[in-house]
């Protein structure tokens, strides 16, 4: 029996359900349920019947799934895939940070990308995906407090026109596109379209053609009037889109040191991980109730404001 066929019957024994980011690699995309962005996988976290969820992605994503999900087992393939941006908004940073502004009475609103502690100091969750329209929603007489993602918060603020004062984090693989590095790319495409994740810098997202979520991306490519689109966000997202935009021709937007853009925390699941994770149910992710139950809050508002 192969990986592939372990991993099936693993899942049927276990009633699991697999989930996976779109910066997974391959061949655990193609095994999973469920592929799909950040607000994707949580609406998929939240509804289902499975006794086990088996997160695909990083840390802070199988949180999320455990925090709407207490009685499930959430099992992740990696127990060290964590997420840069996460690590830049520390939970004990953000809440001296809270105390020391208290006056200004914050709406916190937290890009999903960081961990239960600091979801749980916030007012609502977003994901790339909803950001503008959980911002719009915002109370308009409380100033926002934007984290823990700067490019992120800049690129809604442009949407928006709602200021905002925001948390200094960066995903280290996005702020890797440079404006450079994307011309140097589009001189071998000229007529290329560009799509850009709204976590690079203003310098990239100023070159792009749309800016716009992973998920968003897909119905952007399959779209697009021409044949050539340079993609620039992680790796992964390209097994996706070439699955679901066959006649198109999608090019990895190149960093500065390498032509394509991966994650290393994304790419430390692997199949075998997977296979293991299923069999033996760890790592499992466990998190203090009360925290949970603080954190699910903002999570369930999220989720209510982007139907």
């Amino acid at each position: 029996m192969d990986l592939t066929q372990e991993i099936l019957a693993l899942k049927h024994a276990r009633n699991a359900v697999i989930l996976a980011h779109n910066y997974q690699i391959g061949e655990i995309q193609d095994v999973a349920d469920f592929v799909g962005d950040s607000l994707g996988l949580a609406y998929h976290a939240k509804a289902t019947a499975a006794d086990v969820i088996v997160f695909c992605g990083v840390h802070f994503m199988a949180e999320t799934a455990k925090i709407v999900n207490p009685g499930k087992i959430v099992v992740l393939p990696d127990r060290d895939a964590g997420c840069s941006l996460e690590a830049s908004c520390p939970a004990p940073d953000l809440e001296a940070y809270l105390t020391a502004n208290a006056a200004k009475n914050y709406y916190v609103i937290a890009y999903i990308n960081c961990s239960g502690a600091v979801k749980a100091l916030s007012d609502v969750i977003c994901t790339s995906g909803n950001a503008v329209k959980i911002v719009t929603q915002a109370p308009p007489e409380r100033p926002i407090l934007f984290v823990p993602d700067a490019n992120l918060g800049a690129w809604v603020m442009e949407q928006t026109g709602r200021k905002m004062d925001l948390w200094q984090g960066s995903c280290y693989v996005h702020v890797e596109f440079t404006r450079d590095s994307i011309n140097r790319i589009k001189a071998d495409y000229p007529a290329a379209l560009v799509v850009a994740h709204p976590e690079c810098t203003q310098a990239v997202r100023l070159l792009a053609d749309e800016v716009c979520s992973t998920e968003k991306m897909i119905a952007y490519c399959r779209d697009a009037p021409v044949k050539d689109i340079i993609v620039v966000t992680e790796s992964g997202m390209l097994h996706r889109l070439r699955k679901e935009c066959p006649d198109k021709n999608l090019i990895a937007g190149p960093t500065e040191r390498c032509a394509c853009a991966d994650c290393r925390y994304m790419k430390l699941n692997t199949l075998q991980k997977l296979r293991d994770c299923l069999a033996n149910l760890q790592p499992r992710v466990e998190m203090e109730e009360s925290l949970r139950a603080r954190a699910e809050l903002p999570l369930l508002r999220m989720l209510e404001q982007s139907r």
